[in-house]
């Protein structure tokens, strides 16, 4: 059933994965602004990523024309797949933290200070701040659901493009 209904509104589709980004965004502005957690680098790069998704799906369900949602599908694809890395990581790093954890800067500290080729690699090396874990639910941390979340969205973006790409 789900299959079917992927092939015949897939602009409906792509309006419940925008829906869900934004959901998930607006818990975890909850998370910042009412629990008092503080997101680290690695946390918000995710952020840009469920962003971008949900732009990126919310595009594509706007206009009826194939090539016009296919693209953004696959832009949409390309983050979540890039989101589910970035999730991927920081979970590797909350399991098996570095010996000498340092707290480093902040993102925005990381961007304004230096080049963007030293800046990336110091937001994958992960800080103290995103081996802590601070919230769990279920067993997991934030960056264990939020992999599952874009892996999720992932797979339904390819199911999404699959059904429509096959040969009739």
């Amino acid at each position: 059933m789900w299959l079917n209904w992927m092939e015949t509104a897939p602009r409906r589709v792509l309006a419940l994965i925008s829906a869900a980004c934004v959901a998930m965004l607006a818990f975890g502005m909850y998370l910042q602004y009412g629990v008092g957690l503080e997101p680290c680098p690695m946390c918000i790069v995710q952020r840009y990523a469920l962003i971008a998704v949900a732009v990126f799906t919310g595009l594509a369900s706007l206009r009826q024309g194939r090539g016009w949602w296919l693209g953004w599908g696959l832009l949409a694809l390309l983050s979540a797949g890039f989101g589910a890395f970035v999730a991927a990581r920081q979970s590797w790093l909350q399991w098996y933290p570095p010996e000498f954890a340092t707290c480093g800067r902040d993102f925005y500290g990381m961007v304004e200070n230096y080049p963007l080729s030293r800046a990336i690699p110091m937001i994958f090396r992960g800080s103290g701040d995103c081996t802590a874990i601070d919230w769990t639910f279920l067993g997991g941390s934030i960056a264990n659901w939020s992999f599952v979340a874009f892996v999720l969205m992932a797979l339904a973006l390819l199911g999404l493009l699959w059904r429509q790409l096959r040969p009739r």
